[in-house]
Order: structure tokens, then C-alpha cells, then sequence
């Protein structure tokens, strides 16, 4: 068997944003080399999950679904993805770059022997062989990489592929036995922050770093996210000073994201900083330095007060959102 595989990751039965986005790509690629796709989805309860695959341009689906596959360990969901690979040798497999993807890339890759490109923002196919774009050098640079023989593994960067759209297609998943490996290791349970919108997922982010001057600083970008229904980020600065949680924390040791819109306000512009947030779609920086290197990055720079700059946008948003 041939063709093109994706990893299709899923949390509370429910297909995650990003590989909505890597079936898309997938699919596109697919139809360049002439090949079918392939989604693989493993967890517990994942029915409506392999519904979802089908509907957004997967011609097949191989799942296991097992109660003790219900929460995700790298020591179980890995030999049961190289098992499927190794079974049906398909020519690439997509995977999206979250924590999870990332984790099962390297295992597959390692399992399989096979060449691995990590973070892709971009792909095409050149003499039958899947090229992918990907940044370099914390993101100052893009470069193309291909994996010449045998099984290629590719992640995809999230928000940085459009997203499969609904075909209304339906089919049977072919679901296999799933021989769980014994671990060590036991998750005792989640627990999840209520409120707010998750940062990796975020169109719209408001981000906020040193020149906040402190935890009460992040306030007023709290109020302006709310109206505009974004996500809250932060520099490492900010988090180092523990005005804000390290979840919120864009960059190099951080979250990488790439919005539709990126707001930073009192961020100079590190290159760790840049490495998180550059492929963002729109940039504005609000910043009292007109030197800082946030500008060299930026669409559009405000140079000013963010304490004054920040409400008069919520004003403004709150008047034209009503």
C-alpha cells in the first residue's frame, strides 16, 4: 500500500484544530502525486473522530479505539502508529506539531528508520517527493527540505496551513486490534484553565512583555483581548518576572503562533521572542522606543504609551463590535 497518511489528534473524542489543518494540506499533496489519504486515529471513544476525517477528505481511516488508549502516553500511542505505518507502508505520514505530534514524529521516525522534517509552513511536491518549507535559525530565515528515499515524516506548524473544509463524505473505518503496552507510567487525570481562549489556537492575540512595567500592566491588554475575543500572550520577560503564568509565553521557550492578528504591546522584539510569532499573518507593535526591533518586524508600529494606546483601541473596538 502507498499513499499519504495523517495523524489525526484528538482530545475528549473530538478532532483538534490543527489536524483539521493537516488533512487539508494532505489532501492537496494527495492529489499532486496521484494517492489516496489515509487518516490514523488512535484514543478511545473516537468514532465521531474518524466521522470527522471522513467528512474533511480522508478516503480511508484506520483507528484503534480502546479504553485504555483514553489518555495520551508516548509509551502506547507510538508502537500502535509504527504498527499501522509498518503494516500498510504508505509514502509520507503528516502530523501536526503540537506537543503530542512532535512526540510521536520523532518515535515514528526513529521506529521506522525514516527521514523526519520538522515544523513545516509550506509544501509541494518536486519529482514525486513531498518538499517542505520550515524555518531556521529562530525563524530568520526559511528553508526547503526533502527526505530523498523511503518513508518521509513531516509536522506541520499549526494555523500555518488552511483548514480542510467539509465534504459531506462518509465511510467505514477499518479498526484494528490495539495491542496496549504495559507501561510504568499512569496519568491520574487533566485538569484544564476555565475561560480565556487558548493561545495556540488564537486568530487574535494581544501580547504583552516588559514594558508593562508589572502584573497590574497586563490589565488593560486583558480588557482589550476581551473585546476582541483574542488570546492573551507574553514576552519571556514578562514571565521570568512572574507578572504572568508561562502558559501565556510566545517565543523561542514558549508557544509558537501564528495569528491572524499579533498585537504586542511594551515588547522590544528579541529574536527568542520573534521566533514565536513572525509568521503571524498581521503584527502590530505598540512600543515608547521607536528603535526597538519589534519594528523592523512589524506591519503596521504605534510608537507610544500602551497605557493610553490600549484603551482607546478598546473603545474603538467596542464601538465598531457593538
Amino acid at each position: 500500500m502507498s499513499g499519504v497518511f495523517v495523524y489525526v489528534e484528538s482530545r475528549n473524542g473530538q478532532m483538534v484544530s490543527v489536524s483539521g489543518e493537516v488533512l487539508g494540506a494532505a489532501k492537496k499533496i494527495a492529489e499532486e502525486l496521484d494517492e489516496e489519504v489515509t487518516a490514523v486515529v488512535i484514543g478511545s471513544d473516537v468514532e465521531a473522530v474518524a466521522e470527522t476525517a471522513f467528512d474533511l477528505g480522508a478516503d480511508e481511516v484506520i483507528g484503534a479505539d480502546d479504553e485504555a488508549l483514553a489518555n495520551y502516553r508516548l509509551e502506547t500511542y507510538g508502537p500502535i502508529l509504527t504498527e499501522i505505518v509498518n503494516e500498510n507502508e504508505p509514502d509520507a505520514v503528516f502530523i501536526g506539531a503540537t506537543t503530542q505530534g512532535r512526540d510521536l514524529s520523532a518515535w515514528l521516525a526513529v521506529d521506522t528508520d525514516a527521514g523526519l522534517i520538522a515544523d513545516a509552513v509550506d509544501l509541494r511536491v518536486e519529482d514525486e517527493r513531498v518538499v517542505a518549507t520550515r524555518p531556521v535559525y529562530a525563524g530568520k530565515l526559511l528553508c526547503d527540505a526533502v527526505i530523498e528515499d523511503g518513508l518521509q515524516i513531516i509536522s506541520l506548524r499549526a494555523r500555518a496551513f488552511p483548514a480542510a473544509e467539509s465534504t459531506g463524505e462518509s465511510g467505514d473505518a477499518e479498526w484494528i486490534d490495539a495491542d496496549v503496552a504495559d507501561t510504568d507510567t499512569e496519568v491520574l487525570g487533566e485538569s484544564a484553565k476555565e475561560g480565556g481562549v487558548s493561545l495556540s489556537d488564537a486568530n487574535l492575540i494581544v501580547s504583552g512583555g516588559r514594558g508593562v512595567g508589572g502584573p497590574e500592566g497586563f490589565d488593560p491588554l486583558r480588557s482589550l483581548a476581551g473585546v476582541m475575543g483574542a488570546a492573551v500572550g507574553s514576552s519571556r520577560a514578562a514571565v521570568d518576572a512572574g507578572w504572568i503564568p508561562y502558559e501565556h509565553q510566545v517565543g523561542q521557550t514558549g508557544k509558537t503562533v501564528s495569528p491572524d492578528l499579533y498585537m504586542a504591546f511594551g515588547i522590544s522584539g528579541a529574536i527568542q521572542h520573534q521566533a514565536g510569532m513572525r509568521t503571524s499573518k498581521l503584527i502590530v507593535a505598540i512600543n515608547k522606543d521607536e528603535d526597538a526591533p519589534i519594528f523592523g518586524l512589524a506591519h503596521y508600529g504605534i510608537v507610544g504609551d500602551l497605557f493610553e494606546i490600549a484603551p482607546a483601541l478598546e473603545a474603538e473596538f467596542k464601538s465598531r463590535l457593538g
